[in-house]
């Protein structure tokens, strides 16, 4: 499939704000020169383009290629198969994805790209051991309707491999101050690293889930446990994420809000999703806040202030 300038890609995107609370999700389906099919979620996708020349860079890691100017912002540029260890990857380089997700914007090098597919939510799968195995870069899988196995990538694990882990500085200016508990779900190890870190800091007990289905049923579990008492005064916030399998973020914050025994407990999106449009979706859901990934110091605010209310 040829997606040009991406105007085709774009437009498409502008008019998935109806998926919120369907739990589908939308997937690109690609190729690093094997006989392999990966997927990464459309809403990642800026564009695909012919891939431009490259600058080579010193000093990086052996899987970011180079940069190139792109109308003009200078991008990284990223070899996919180099970080999957995929040796006999054919082609690579020709077709470029270009991403925009947690605020960062960079190429990825593949070999070609071949269509959209939508999916439920629940047809998206943490992978086996093996898959998994990949340095956690493979973050869930599916399968196509002829059998075949499509891996989503882990994108935000491997710019993490590419240009090292967030710094997540001193949080005292936020420091909270009060007996609170959050219940967040991720399916991204790296994502909950992240935020275990920042609620360490600010003092805040938690409780997590790797995925939305499961956020609902250990949810579903403490609201049956409460002996009388409002959930609300156990649980003080509940963070969600935006992609995960099984059950999206979106999905998870409808159940939520449309059960009344978690009233009182705002809900807040902490997605590397951060365009408008997906914003429009979590409102749409009745999220409480948004807040793009990952910056930990609007996060702490963010969580102070809901969690000081």
């Amino acid at each position: 499939m040829e997606f040009g300038s991406g105007n085709q890609l774009l437009a498409s995107i502008d008019a998935r704000t109806m998926l919120a609370g369907s739990n589908k999700m939308e997937i690109l389906l690609f190729s690093l020169g094997t006989s392999e099919i990966f997927g990464i979620n459309v809403f990642k996708i800026r564009e695909v383009t012919k891939t431009p020349p490259i600058t080579k860079t010193p000093n990086m890691h052996p899987g970011v290629v180079g940069i190139i100017s792109l109308r003009g912002n200078i991008i990284p540029v990223i070899n996919l198969a180099s970080f999957l260890h995929i040796s006999n990857a054919r082609g690579i380089g020709e077709t470029m994805m270009v991403t925009e997700f947690s605020r960062q914007t960079q190429g990825f090098l593949v070999q070609s790209v071949d269509r959209i597919i939508r999916v439920d939510w629940e047809k998206v799968k943490a992978p086996e051991s093996m898959l998994a195995g990949s340095e956690g870069l493979i973050t869930s899988v599916t399968r196509l309707d002829d059998g075949r196995l499509v891996s989503i990538l882990d994108v935000e694990q491997i710019l993490v491999q590419a240009f090292g882990e967030t710094d997540i500085p001193g949080v005292p200016m936020v420091q909270h101050e009060g007996d609170s508990t959050v219940f967040f779900a991720d399916d991204s190890m790296i994502a909950r690293k992240e935020i275990m870190q920042v609620l360490d800091k600010m003092g805040v007990k938690y409780h997590q889930a790797t995925n939305g289905r499961e956020a609902w049923e250990r949810l579903l579990s403490m609201a049956s446990q409460t002996g009388g008492t409002p959930l609300c005064e156990k649980i003080s916030l509940i963070l969600v994420d935006a992609e995960m399998p099984e059950m999206d973020g979106y999905v998870l914050t409808r159940n939520i809000k449309s059960d009344g025994r978690f009233s009182g407990i705002p809900v807040i999106m902490h997605s590397s999703l951060s365009s408008e449009a997906n914003r429009a979706m979590g409102n749409a859901v009745g999220v409480d806040d948004y807040v793009a990934k990952f910056n930990p110091a609007i996060l702490a605010e963010t969580l102070r202030q809901f969690l000081e209310r």
